[in-house]
């Protein structure tokens, strides 16, 4: 090999070594940037719903929702009804807790032992998190129609939402980065999204919630995920971590 090969391959790899890092450090600040827009997003419904300036939009999206002739009658035949339970249950803390369960034991099966530790993170901090604020805000149930679902806890905000959006996008992300087909990261990240968007609008229609309940909850929890995906892909860019996704 010529000595000027040489450099030429040299200066290659310097230059290539140099794209990876800007793309990495793009992602990251893209990440941070979302991350601010969540918790900036959050902070300014938690403000408009306090204040009381949802009030209108949220009784009129959820009066909507409704037989004008009677309010007890989500719109729609019977089995709408039935696909919104089923839809919400999708969402809730049992299921999600079988899926997360589930998804660590194979982790931990094929030895990914930190990246099980990324999920159980997100998952017990969604749920520290939402519990968390249902008891600072304490705001009331949606009052102007019965509701269709059987709740325990304070409204704001929705834990199914918050809850679905942290697993579902955070499984979704991380699914996401072991594939090297574009368009297959692209299909596992829009399910992440959808099942995430259908829960959320689950709550509305069975009316346990007000919209801005699922709003903050689909903001806070898709904050928290890709604050979980920042610490998944510090792992596995950690030159001393054996992590492999």
């Amino acid at each position: 090999m010529t000595v000027k090969r040489f450099y030429r391959q040299l200066l290659n790899k310097v230059l290539n070594s140099l794209r990876w890092l800007r793309a990495r450090e793009l992602s990251v600040l893209v990440a941070l940037f979302l991350v601010a827009g969540c918790l900036w997003g959050f902070i300014g419904i938690a403000d408009e719903v306090f204040e009381g300036d949802t009030v209108t939009i949220d009784e009129t999206i959820l009066l909507s929702l409704r037989n004008a002739n009677d309010i007890s009658d989500p719109i729609g035949p019977g089995w709408v009804e039935e696909i919104g339970r089923d839809l919400t249950a999708l969402g809730g803390t049992a299921v999600l807790g079988l899926l997360t369960l589930a998804v660590l034991g194979f982790l931990l099966l094929i030895d990914k032992r930190q990246i099980a530790g990324v999920l159980m993170f997100a998952t017990l901090g969604a749920l520290i998190m939402s519990t968390a604020l249902k008891y600072g805000f304490d705001r009331a149930r949606p009052d102007i129609v019965p509701h269709r679902a059987m709740v325990y806890t304070a409204s704001f905000p929705s834990g199914h939402s918050m809850l679905s959006a942290s697993v579902y996008l955070t499984l979704g992300a991380l699914l996401a980065r072991i594939q090297k087909r574009r368009r297959i990261k692209v299909y596992m990240l829009s399910i992440a999204v959808i099942l995430t968007l259908l829960v959320g609008a689950s709550r509305v229609y069975l009316g346990v919630h007000w919209p801005t309940d699922v709003l903050a909850g689909w903001t806070a929890g898709a904050g928290w995920a890709i604050i979980c995906w920042l610490v998944a892909r510090r792992l596995q860019l950690d030159p001393t971590n054996e992590m492999s996704l």
